[in-house]
């Protein structure tokens, strides 16, 4: 099994499926536990949930407060009218499961955490204050809401002899503030923590896009701001690294990735469970956090619906996203799970190829786990060991993904493929050449696809493409890449001389 041997708090990770039918959101069995364990750490287990006694006194929380809120809620994830809609279209139970998928693998000691901020968030989105101040934000400080912009030379670009083909329109994430979709959720959750009475905000960050958008929304609310990043990722994405240092985070490089960044912010949150805040910016993680990321980024589908409606009196007929944790995706899939006639298309990073193992295909590759507290689809070795995600797109190198994106995997609603790193580069520089448009990497792989989409639509179809971020960011990456194809050639080139 996966395991940190020096986290006191252990988190269940790895395994592939072979878990018991009965298996509650919250235990753990035996089989799953991690083997190493602090010498330092005393850890007991109780009715199968397992405690760390040198933590269990970090957060206590009066129970009678917590169940006072809880009963001022009369439905569990949304405002009344939309419950029944949002429940019909994911299937989502009070406990945070989609089918199988979800739930709570956390030690006892973050329990009452997890319930207070379930609590607050459901009571924040009937706060008729927070929803107003929370507008205003996504209007004047985000920039909301982004275009739909209509792509004619890319149109044109998948037309056939007969001038027939589909239309393609972009949702452009990549205006808002800090250039990614990550502000609609960033600046929705740090206004959370300030409801809660947070000081500090902690956080973990991959491409760089939370964790500028988690720097600047702190930076507006008077919040501390820690952001963990993998080593790896800081030295691809240093001008995001600039950027939140710039906005007053304080940056901490962790070795490894964007997985071993995301380990070490718990792990300081589970630390200082009293003071900070753990804002998420993926789509996973014990319940509630997927459903908050989820539903904070679901204006991104409210917007496209409301512009679909007003350009040509009707739905898309297709979405198209990239898939890393399913933050992007999700936000402008969520609206249309229940339009049956509104295809959505999730986009996976190939990376070298899917049978090169270096991938970040969750979904399409991945097998049934734990990891980071939720139950989900998880790139893992048959010993259950977590297997390193590759992307060009950094933004995608998560080895797990979603719950509700694994359930609508699963399910056969969203349709998942894989677009490599040599495509995606291509599908970059095509938006730039004939749209004026710098897509970030990982939305180039939503755009790659429609290479293979195309050429398969009927004339006049309408397809959304998630523009979920801008990619000046990647613009050396880019360089590099063409550099390391030259080089190879080159060396190549040589060696067949001799």
């Amino acid at each position: 099994m996966a395991c940190n041997s020096h986290m006191n708090i252990v988190f269940l990770q790895g395994s592939k499926i072979g878990f018991p039918s009965n298996i509650k959101e919250h235990t753990f069995d035996p089989r799953f536990l991690c083997s190493k364990i602090s010498a330092s750490s005393s850890v007991t287990q109780k009715s199968g949930v397992v405690v760390d006694d040198s933590s269990s006194a970090m957060f206590k929380l009066d129970s009678e407060s917590i169940m006072k809120k809880l009963s001022l809620i009369t439905h569990t994830l949304l405002s009344d009218d939309q419950t029944a809609v949002a429940a019909r279209r994911s299937s989502v139970s009070g406990t945070g499961k989609f089918g199988q998928f979800g739930g709570k693998f956390v030690p006892e000691t973050l329990m009452s955490s997890l319930s207070m901020l379930e609590a607050e968030f459901n009571l924040a989105l009937r706060d008729i204050d927070f929803q107003e101040e929370l507008e205003t934000a996504l209007r004047d400080f985000a920039g909301r809401e982004t275009p739909l912009y209509y792509a004619k030379r890319l149109t044109d670009r998948y037309k056939n002899s007969e001038g027939e083909g589909p239309e393609i329109y972009l949702k452009r994430e990549d205006l808002v503030h800090t250039g990614a979709h990550k502000i609609n959720n960033a600046v929705a959750q740090a206004m959370l923590a300030k409801r809660i009475g947070r000081k500090s905000v902690v956080a973990a960050t991959g491409a760089g896009h939370h964790g500028v958008a988690t720097a600047g929304a702190c930076a507006k609310l008077d919040l501390e701001c820690t952001v963990f990043m993998g080593v790896q990722d800081i030295e691809r994405q240093w001008s995001n690294v600039l950027l939140m240092k710039n906005l007053g985070a304080e940056v901490k490089a962790v070795d490894g990735s964007f997985k071993d960044a995301m380990s070490e912010a718990i792990r300081n949150w589970v630390g200082n469970l009293e003071t900070s805040y753990f804002l998420a910016g993926t789509a996973a993680g014990p319940h509630p956090i997927p459903t908050i990321v989820r539903h904070f980024q679901s204006v991104i589908g409210k917007e496209t619906r409301k512009q679909a409606q007003k350009k040509w009196a009707g739905k898309p007929d297709v979405m198209v996203a990239c898939v890393g944790s399913g933050s992007n995706a999700l936000g402008i899939f969520h609206e249309f799970v229940g339009d049956e006639d509104v295809r959505l298309i999730g986009i996976e990073g190939a990376g070298l190829g899917l049978d090169s193992g270096a991938h970040s295909a969750t979904l399409s590759k991945g097998d049934v786990g734990v990891y980071h507290g939720t139950m989900s689809y998880l790139l893992q070795d048959d010993e259950g060991q977590i297997i390193g995600p590759n992307s060009i797109g950094v933004g995608l190198e998560y080895p797990g993904v979603s719950p509700e994106l694994s359930f609508l995997k699963e399910t056969g609603r969203v349709e998942v493929y894989a677009i490599t790193d040599d495509e995606a580069i291509i599908a970059y520089e095509r938006l730039c050449r004939l749209e004026g448009i710098v897509p970030a990497l990982e939305a180039s792989h939503a755009l790659a696809y429609l290479e293979k989409l195309c050429p398969n639509l009927p004339n006049g179809t309408r397809v959304v493409v998630n523009c979920s971020g801008r990619g000046d960011k990647d613009a050396a990456t880019v360089f590099r890449h063409h550099q390391e194809k030259i080089d190879g050639q080159m060396i190549d080139a040589a060696f067949q001389r001799v």
